[in-house]
């Protein structure tokens, strides 16, 4: 029997990432991203991964049928032993009927899809509160986590500065093209075999991994 096979959905700011490389910390896991495997390839100068640059280097998006390509390669490298962790793919209904179609090649599935959900307020605090020292690179937030003095680094004492994709206006239009293009995805997922697993994600890191650990013991038997 093969191991499982997890999807990451989420908006922006609602630290699935985060609880990804939480996951991915357990032994018998391995987290993949898109833009690391996009990466990976590039760097390493395959075939696909050469079809990927050239699009990627005239700032294109890359083809649903190169990412596909990408991850199937990575699937088959990892062999079926491992477990994997898909986050910021798939990212729409039509790569996940790809996906669908070329797992059962490789002797997999998607077994579950763990769905992380916050208010748009919460998201958008999360992000346009973020802060960064371009000295020694610490972050703060001005509502969860802000620096001892307004505007400067407590370590460096360096001037902060707010990164223009971080900006509320900018965030708000990030999330709307989320749900834009996920609806359908959640939509998916909801009327095929995989186990749609909704995860509160306002909740604090540690209860929001409590959440996912429970969601995956009482959904699909895994300890983790």
């Amino acid at each position: 029997m093969s191991a499982p096979v997890l999807v990451l959905l989420g908006p922006p700011g609602v630290g699935k990432g985060t609880q990804g490389d939480r996951l991915a910390e357990k032994p018998g896991w391995v987290r993949l991203g898109t833009g690391d495997l996009l990466r990976e390839a590039r760097r390493e100068g395959t075939e696909l991964g050469r079809k990927a640059e050239a699009y990627m280097d005239e700032g294109k998006l890359v083809p649903d049928d190169l990412i596909l390509g990408l991850v199937r390669e990575k699937l088959e490298e990892l062999g079926q032993e491992t477990r994997v962790i898909l986050d910021g793919f798939p990212r729409t209904d039509i790569q996940a009927r790809g996906l669908d179609e070329l797992l059962p090649d490789l002797g997999r599935t998607v077994d579950g899809v763990l769905l992380f959900e916050a208010p748009d307020e919460t998201l958008v605090k999360r992000i346009a509160g973020r802060r960064s020292c371009p000295e020694c690179e610490t972050l703060y937030n001005v509502y969860f986590d802000p620096p001892p003095e307004e505007g400067k680094c407590g370590r460096c004492g360096a001037e902060l500065f707010h990164r223009k994709d971080d900006r509320p206006d900018t965030v708000q239009g990030r999330l709307d093209v989320y749900r834009e293009q996920t609806e359908p995805l959640v939509r998916y997922y909801e009327a095929h075999s995989a186990e749609l697993l909704p995860i509160a994600g306002e909740q604090g890191m540690d209860e929001v991994w409590d959440q996912v650990r429970t969601s995956l013991r009482d959904a699909l038997g895994l300890e983790v």
